[in-house]
């Protein structure tokens, strides 16, 4: 202690250590206001790439309600879509099960008529009504291959036996024509 009150008691020295402790507190100082201002703007700095980060999310989040609206909008419209093709489909169904009686129908008729010899194919009215209007025999020729164009079997529309009762008819209609010449 004694020496203690000795360097104490020697103004040089308290001043040198007085100058030293005001210059060490002066850059202590300057330190720590250095440290801060720095301080202070990392916290700017972070406020601001908080609040940035904020507006991004509300951005985002609004996108992304937007995006889920519209694909709600589109879940609900594939479902509308969906319930119409179902019901064209019910619809398809039904008609194809009416056409399939109605084809039964038809057929067990036909079958009737057959056995009660209504019905035959060589005397069957509707080919005449194919060459109606034929004049001479250029036009009989040409209503035919137009005839056999539609009705042959390798088209959609194809049905052998109406091609051979259209060709039963053109000989008949051909031989008539002959008939006519020669007379």
């Amino acid at each position: 202690m004694d020496n203690i009150e000795e360097i104490l008691s020697s103004s040089s020295v308290q001043e040198s250590a007085l100058l030293e402790l005001k210059s060490w507190l002066f850059r202590e100082n300057i330190r720590l206001m250095t440290a801060a201002a720095e301080l202070e703007e990392k916290q700017e700095k972070f406020e601001q790439e908080k609040n940035q980060f904020k507006e991004e999310m509300k951005n985002l989040n609004r996108r992304m309600d937007a995006q889920r609206s519209q694909i709600k909008k589109d879940n609900e419209l594939v479902e509308e879509r969906l319930e119409i093709i179902k019901d064209g489909f019910r619809k398809l169904d039904m008609d194809r099960r009416r056409l399939e009686k109605e084809w039964a129908r038809l057929a067990a008729e036909k079958e009737l008529m057959e056995e009660r010899g209504y019905y035959d194919y060589n005397s069957c009215p509707d080919t005449s009504i194919l060459f109606h209007g034929v004049k001479n025999p250029l036009t009989l020729k040409k209503r035919y291959k137009d005839l056999t164009k539609i009705f042959h079997p390798d088209n959609v529309a194809g049905d052998t036996q109406m091609l051979q009762r259209i060709n039963r008819e053109y000989d008949k209609l051909k031989k008539e024509y002959e008939k006519y010449r020669q007379a």
